[in-house]
């Protein structure tokens, strides 16, 4: 018998009567964020479950880990690019840009804010604090591994709820800004359309129209309007401290665990071919297909939410059970 005490521990909802992966609200109906669920794979399923209880797992995340948290990626349940993302370049350039990524951002940030960690983040902490993960790393900016109470969590691509000037570096949080942008610009969430739909990077479509009226943040220290969310934007590069660390932990790791990913972005894919090219394991679940299928010893393609609780169980089970040498697989 499953023993879910670990996700009430953690604060998560026991999965429905019939056992639908649990969901929780969040910016977006996960109707819209979730692709569809498929079989378990059993055959696929055993190697993985094998892998990850060696230990010295080394988990690598992406878009898929929270859309189940309503947060949607940027492809979509059917793999189709839905939004095209700020750019760098566009952003560092332009202070209209920067004005009309505010405007968007503000608009959606409450609602962003309030997603919160679904049971696949809450099995990923609770494997780490079986032992068997030692650590994540992180393509997503939402912070929710952290709340749902992992410990080593590197953010490659940074956070949402901090905020740096590119002009002097002065560091902000969020909600500060927040409470700012609320106090210069009162009454504009009201004109923004109430079903505008939240975007990857917690930002709404607005009307040009209403960007135009939008008071956007300066820096306290030097007055520009560079401030910008701590993350890296499409055409923007990770810190090469930040890679370093993350392929160190890569370097040192039993097996890395692609989580929610579809690796079609260098970012996260260089650490699959790294992985590949030493020799450690890569098992990947997600749905559908992914870029590093080459360099996989074993890709489950299933929700999360039906994957992660049940490995969490399964080794939680394993651990609890005492083994001579020389035993037979208690599986």
């Amino acid at each position: 018998m499953e023993n879910r005490s670990w996700v009430r521990a953690l604060g998560e909802p026991l999965p429905a009567a019939d056992g639908r992966p649990p969901l929780v609200p969040g910016p977006v109906d996960t109707a819209l964020t979730v692709p569809p669920r498929t079989p378990v794979d059993e055959e696929r399923y055993a190697l993985l479950r094998d892998l990850v209880a060696d230990g010295e797992v080394v988990v690598l995340t992406g878009a898929g880990m929270s859309t189940a948290s309503g947060i949607p990626d940027y492809r979509g349940p059917d793999g189709q690019r839905r939004v095209q993302p700020m750019q760098h370049a566009e952003f560092a350039g332009s202070s209209q840009a920067r004005r009309r990524y505010w405007a968007r951002a503000f608009s959606g940030w409450e609602r962003f804010a309030a997603a919160r960690p679904n049971v696949a983040h809450r099995a990923v902490a609770a494997l780490e604090q079986l032992g068997v993960v030692t650590g994540v790393i992180t393509q997503n900016v939402d912070g929710l591994h952290q709340e749902a109470g992992a410990r080593s969590v590197l953010e490659l691509h940074g956070s949402l709820a901090r905020v740096q000037c590119l002009d002097c570096g002065e560091p902000y949080q969020r909600d500060q800004v927040h409470d700012w942008l609320v106090e210069a610009n009162p009454g504009f969430g009201a004109l923004v359309q109430d079903g505008a739909e939240v975007r990857p990077d917690g930002d709404i479509v607005v009307p040009e129209e209403l960007v135009a009226r939008f008071r956007a943040p300066r820096c306290l220290v030097c007055d520009g309007d560079a401030l910008k969310p701590d993350v890296v934007f499409f055409g923007g590069s990770v810190d090469r401290a930040l890679v370093d660390t993350a392929y160190e932990m890569v370097d040192g790791a039993g097996t890395l665990l692609v989580l929610g990913s579809s690796l079609r972005v260098m970012s996260g894919y260089r650490f699959v071919r790294r992985a590949a090219r030493d020799g450690i394991p890569v098992a990947v679940v997600t749905r559908g297909a992914t870029r590093g299928w080459a360099e996989t010893t074993v890709q489950v393609d299933s929700l999360l939410q039906d994957v992660l609780p049940r490995l969490v169980d399964d080794l939680m089970a394993l651990q609890d059970q005492p083994r001579d040498a020389g035993a037979p697989d208690p599986w």
